[in-house]
């Protein structure tokens, strides 16, 4: 008697809602980063939103065709619509190794060209001038003060990012090599830096530090409306408005604290700072990101078409 042919293993091609949640946990679950995890679940169900508001339409690559021309059309960033493309890659394959999605399927999602991204979008950077009265103007006596100054003092002076500037512990602040440093700090994927302090933000780290009575945990603290320290530690968005608050106060509009980390670069290197020793202290990987920062590929302190002007007519 032959054997028994065993029945093929049938692969859906149409999701259902619990399908796409299941793989949406699997996906966030392979994720180690706080922040990827954050932008991945928001495109996901962003994805999964659109897809079952759609008629029963088959999960393969015309669908993500189609939704990557609706995010063209809600005129998105190109780098924005490859996010939102890559989190949808990403939730196809692990449907496939979740056995709900055929591996062929999966596969035509990575056919799928994204948006083309045309150049980078221009920094804003502040002069030395601007900087030094931006971080001025924080000053003063009050806990709340001392705390907002210090933390600008901390984003020029050191070029964090604003997660790292909230989640920087006490501990992590050490004398190496007869300079106040960050040790060992634990960036953008999972990259570790050691990132030196100057001295004239340290003073003023000194003074919201001591004021706090803070001496371990989170260095910035939420503080209440009775100017009483409490809490273990500050939030991102925070740090996003005290920077738009001091920048408003002096008539500086669209900073964001992204922007003071690309100050510190700029001014490092109109300082004489080297390429190499920039880079280590932002922690980029590519030199090439960190020359973006410094605005290096177009100078517009001092742009070339300014060399030049066309003479007035003559009077008559």
């Amino acid at each position: 008697m032959a054997p028994k042919k065993s029945k093929p293993k049938h692969r859906r091609t149409v999701l259902r809602l619990s399908d796409l949640d299941h793989s949406k946990s699997a996906v966030l679950n392979s994720l180690t980063s706080l922040a990827s995890r954050r932008t991945y679940e928001y495109a996901i169900e962003e994805f999964i939103s659109w897809y079952c508001s759609e008629p029963r339409l088959a999960f393969n690559r015309v669908v993500v065709t189609r939704y990557r021309m609706q995010l063209e059309a809600r005129c998105l960033a190109a780098a924005t619509i490859n996010q939102r493309l890559a989190a949808v890659r990403r939730l196809a394959y692990e449907a496939s190794d979740c056995g709900l999605l055929s591996a062929d399927l999966a596969a035509g999602f990575q056919r799928v060209k994204g948006a083309k991204q045309l150049g980078h979008r221009s920094g804003n950077w502040l002069s030395l001038e601007q900087s030094s009265c931006l971080v001025n103007c924080a000053s003063g006596d009050g806990l709340q003060r001392r705390r907002d100054c210090a933390m600008l003092a901390i984003l020029v002076g050191c070029g964090l990012r604003r997660a790292e500037l909230a989640h920087l512990p006490f501990e992590k602040i050490q004398i190496r090599q007869g300079h106040w440093v960050i040790v060992d700090l634990v960036g953008k994927g999972r990259h570790v830096r050691t990132i030196a302090i100057p001295t004239w933000a340290k003073d003023k780290l000194d003074r919201w530090t001591a004021a706090a009575n803070i001496s371990s945990g989170r260095v910035f603290r939420p503080i209440r409306k009775n100017g009483a320290v409490w809490g273990e530690g500050i939030c991102e968005n925070l740090v996003w408005h005290v920077v738009n608050k001091y920048c408003r106060n002096l008539g500086l509009e669209h900073v964001a604290p992204h922007d003071l980390r690309r100050t510190c670069a700029k001014l490092c290197h109109t300082s004489g700072g080297e390429l190499q020793q920039i880079q280590f202290l932002l922690g980029h990987v590519s030199v090439q990101t960190t020359e973006r920062y410094l605005g290096c590929k177009q100078n517009l302190t001092h742009p070339v078409n300014d060399r030049f002007q066309i003479v007035p007519p003559s009077p008559a």
